[in-house]
């Protein structure tokens, strides 16, 4: 295929966050096009957001459907995919058109409401023989690429001890009472779904462990919180896990720790030593022994593993981050779209998969009935293939 990948976007209009967060990094590498969009519920905004981007006002639609609808019959300049940045709610439905109009998808998380329609999800990805990844945008970052490598080639040994933490301070008072739009929709439950906080930060704490451990869960205990008086869904939570394995795991987001920002950190603890990435300072990975100097691992240089050298874009010592990171996950995506789209195997595709979206929307309900609870329950899953 020599040509950019074309691509429609749902959701993502005026006054969204995280849609021009996803067309920036689409665009970072040159390799994909944006051709296309229904970017609100709103036809007035949609049609805004397609001046706003100069598209053809044509190919802006009204609606999700009408666009699928259309987008399919066309032959000579046909999408190649569909990026979705809606609130959750919307996220199955969109991929389960799209899937099945032929088109490959890239989606915001957590990919569903419930363990029903990711699980019917998976099995379309299947059934469809499409790509579907899931932004899970932190796996993008090149250090916890080298992360990952150190724990699974044995550098520090056998996982004992994992600690995950995602803590924001930016719903410390009812910020949805004031109108404003992200805390909105999620903190509403017809369009978050059953979870705040575990849905919309605990996932990536959840799918950070899985991708630099590769561990899976066996059981939690959950205690699952709503701080903030008038809330309709939990704003902080707290969750002891145990793996397969053995290893003991700690698990802490939270969307009320006042002062916070998004200070997502992973620490892993080995038989040899332990690891440390932190997302607000991300180019640098910490290794501690104790009978050795601390270890720090820096973006950019010719000793890391390949996976990091590969992700990376910018020589060392400049600071890549949240956008790039995001960029890799969709430069992923579209490697594996091309493979795909000329009879190739995609064995390789280093992008989070439906199955990972699968295992995090479990996570959420798993933790909502340990919490209701107040037990251990188990927390092992495999989601279909």
């Amino acid at each position: 295929m020599n040509r950019p990948l074309r691509y429609a976007m749902v959701g993502g209009g005026p006054g969204a966050f995280i849609g021009a967060v996803h067309r920036m990094a689409a665009a970072l590498d040159g390799s994909m096009q944006l051709v296309a969009g229904a970017f609100s519920s709103s036809a007035e905004k949609s049609a805004e957001a397609g001046r706003d981007l100069f598209l053809d006002p044509d190919r802006v639609y009204a609606s999700w459907k009408e666009m699928i609808e259309k987008e399919a019959v066309r032959t000579e300049d046909r999408i190649d995919f569909v990026s979705i940045v809606t609130p959750n709610f919307l996220h199955h439905p969109v991929a389960m058109a799209a899937l099945e109009a032929g088109f490959h998808v890239v989606c915001d998380k957590p990919m569903t409401m419930t363990v029903e329609e990711s699980e019917e999800l998976c099995r379309t990805v299947a059934s469809t023989g499409r790509v579907f990844a899931l932004t899970h945008n932190y796996t993008g970052y090149p250090m916890v690429k080298q992360a990952k490598h150190l724990v699974q080639s044995g550098a520090i040994g056998e996982v004992r001890k994992i600690v995950v933490e995602y803590p924001q301070g930016w719903l410390s008072t009812l910020l949805e009472a004031t109108g404003q739009k992200q805390a909105a929709w999620r903190s509403d439950p017809a369009r978050a779904g059953v979870s705040s906080a575990l849905g919309d930060i605990g996932t990536h704490c959840e799918n950070l462990v899985h991708y630099v451990t590769g561990l899976e869960m066996e059981e939690m205990f959950a205690d699952l919180g709503t701080v903030v008086e008038g809330r309709a869904l939990e704003d902080d939570a707290s969750i002891l896990i145990h793996y397969k394995g053995g290893a003991r795991g700690i698990l802490y987001c939270s969307q009320i720790s006042a002062g916070e920002e998004n200070d997502l950190t992973i620490r892993v603890y080995g038989s040899k030593a332990g690891l440390e990435w932190k997302q607000e300072n991300p180019n640098y990975v910490r290794v501690k022994s104790s009978d050795e100097p601390e270890k720090v691992y820096k973006r950019g240089n010719g000793y890391l593993h390949s996976s990091a050298q590969g992700a990376t874009r910018i020589p060392s010592g400049h600071p890549e981050g949240f956008v790039e990171a995001f960029a890799n996950i969709y430069l992923e995506a579209g490697r594996a779209m091309r493979a795909v789209d000329a009879g190739q195997p995609i064995s390789d595709a280093d992008h989070p998969t439906a199955q990972d979206g699968a295992r995090g929307i479990h996570f959420i309900h798993t933790a909502l009935e340990s919490s209701n609870k107040r037990s251990w329950v188990d927390a092992s899953y495999s989601p279909p293939e």
